[in-house]
């Protein structure tokens, strides 16, 4: 099964399934020397560990991380890390009677046609309990990011038809973390989370959108043609279970935008090459432009529903 790993210089390997006895990540090319404690790495696992309110999973994990090479006396060596997280309340029998059965908008029928075996426990490797070993992983590139004075936040900014307002300044991790669906406007996310109840009344789920923002990034990250930024920031990103859809910049509200309109004119700016405006969303020809990065991706809504 090809496919596990992502990236050239800092490179990541995920592994394991939901129901299996554990999930995790191997990262190669990480540089020695790096300050990394488990506690580092727990601080984002806990962010994204399941059962934190309600309105999300029930499943109830602390998915607590072992850091089991590549780590001596609290700094990285040089050599591949491994991480893992071992899984607690798989509730393996909750799934046998549908072990015959596909379920919509699950990855049950394609895997089994591909492979020829069903793991019929949950997702396997389609569900998001994939996703710790990249949320693993990035607790370790922030590190790497803040000597360069990069950082990346992330934020829900619509679900449903409650959409989030362009923000007026950056967003801090502050704001994000000050509600239970990670919108740093407070009155949006209280619609939000209201719209999410109704439906969950309803025995049924509701579909978002998440903005990603990349601040101090370098100017000319990217190569021409087929490894250009956006290709690969795309590629990572849609490989996420449940995104549907990926933009960068205006996006599609280009289609409806005239050139004169969507052109972001040049300045100069403390000495730099700055643009008055950020509609290229800070990569043009797949290069990075020194503007600030800002993605958004599509989630289908929760296909594990009561509803029929």
């Amino acid at each position: 099964m090809p496919g596990n790993s992502f990236g050239h210089m800092f490179r990541i390997t995920t592994f394991g399934e939901s129901h299996g006895p554990a999930v995790g990540v191997v990262i190669d090319g990480c540089p020695p020397g790096i300050e990394i404690t488990e506690s580092d790495i727990q601080r984002d696992l806990d962010r994204r560990r399941p059962g934190q309110s309600a309105i999300t999973t029930a499943r109830q994990e602390t998915d607590a991380v072992e850091i089991v090479s590549g780590v001596f006396e609290g700094v990285t060596t040089g050599t591949p890390i491994c991480m893992i997280v071992r899984n607690k309340d798989a509730r393996s029998r909750d799934y046998s009677e549908i072990k015959d059965l596909f379920r919509p908008g699950h990855a049950d029928f394609t895997y089994l046609a591909k492979y020829g075996v069903r793991d019929y426990r949950g997702g396997g490797r389609a569900s998001a309990r994939e996703t710790i070993g990249r949320v693993a992983a990035g607790a370790l590139a922030k590190k790497l990011l803040e000597r360069i004075g990069s950082r990346v936040v992330a934020y829900t900014c619509q679900v449903g038809d409650v959409v989030l307002p362009t923000p007026d300044a950056p967003v801090t991790l502050e704001q994000i973390e000050a509600n239970s669906v990670r919108c740093p406007n407070p009155a949006v996310a209280a619609q939000m989370e209201a719209l999410i109840h109704t439906v969950r009344a309803e025995r049924d789920s509701i579909g978002s959108a998440v903005e990603l923002v990349a601040y101090g990034v370098p100017t000319g990250l990217g190569e021409p043609v087929f490894d250009k930024l956006k290709a690969d920031l795309a590629k990572a990103l849609l490989s996420l279970p449940a995104v549907v859809g990926f933009e960068y910049g205006s996006g599609f509200r280009a289609v409806s935008m005239r050139g004169s309109e969507h052109n972001d004119a040049y300045e100069m700016c403390d000495g730099e090459v700055r643009t008055r405006t950020n509609r290229h969303g800070g990569m043009l020809g797949g290069i990075s432009s020194g503007e600030p990065i800002i993605m958004r991706v599509a989630i289908k809504p929760t296909s594990s529903i009561p509803k029929p």
